[in-house]
């Protein structure tokens, strides 16, 4: 399903149920993308204008700097800027500076929006906005990037029925979302290409990221499309540069 079309679905959805949606994000690249999908959405008549929160200070601070380079940016962020309308630094999103603000969230009624680190719920403003929230089945955690394995993201995307926090168990309630196809990563028949521009191959490849089985497949296919020696790293593993 097209991500946009997915992501009007949820907050709609959302809004129905009349609670928190709750979108831990990166705070580079993918805040903005969303910022920018839902000024979209709501220009297309697609979703409701819900009162929506940035609760991330660095988020908040990219945001600023990529609004400030818009020579950088795609064509139609550049003509929505030439235009005067900057979604990314738009006033429909408040921008949550300081903690007293942030936790001032926890006593709004829904249905609105909060946008906050991390994007994989390990730390940061996102854990007492799902330690108020999670109990309540009103509430939308919508998960818009890649969760590893054994933390606190990848446990609510398998269906945990609690989830530990600051030092106690939290029931969850609320619906959990996915939103796939917004990747910032290179698939694998990218890296091959970008690989097979090399003038020389390096005397060793070392894939370094991913989950286990999609690294030993990378590396698999970059022996066997590419003729190289690669393998992958273990954890701790050290390897001499000369």
């Amino acid at each position: 399903q097209d991500p946009s079309e997915a992501l009007a679905r949820i907050i709609r959805e959302a809004a129905q149920r009349g609670g928190a949606l709750l979108i831990p994000a990166f705070a580079v690249g993918r805040t903005q993308t969303l910022i920018w999908m839902i000024h979209e959405l709501e220009k297309a008549g697609k979703i409701p204008r819900l009162p929506a929160f940035l609760d991330s200070p660095m988020a908040g601070k990219v945001s600023d700097i990529t609004c400030r380079h818009a020579g950088d940016l795609d064509a139609d962020m550049r003509k929505a800027m030439d235009q005067g309308e900057c979604p990314i630094c738009s006033r429909r999103f408040t921008f949550v500076e300081t903690p007293d603000q942030s936790k001032a969230l926890n006593r709004r009624e829904g249905p609105f929006i909060v946008i906050a680190g991390s994007g994989m719920a390990t730390g940061g403003r996102i854990l007492h906005h799902l330690e108020q929230r999670l109990p309540d089945p009103k509430t939308t955690v919508l998960f818009a990037g890649f969760q590893a394995a054994g933390i606190r993201g990848r446990s609510l995307q398998e269906g945990a029925p609690h989830l530990k926090m600051h030092g106690r168990w939290i029931p969850v309630k609320g619906k959990v979302e996915t939103l796939d196809g917004l990747s910032a990563h290179a698939d694998r028949d990218e890296i091959l290409r970008w690989l097979k521009g090399f003038a020389k191959p390096p005397r060793q490849t070392w894939v370094v990221h991913g989950e286990p089985e999609s690294s030993e497949a990378l590396a698999s296919a970059i022996r066997e499309r590419l003729g190289w020696e690669a393998l992958v790293a273990r954890d701790g593993q050290r390897v001499p540069l000369e």
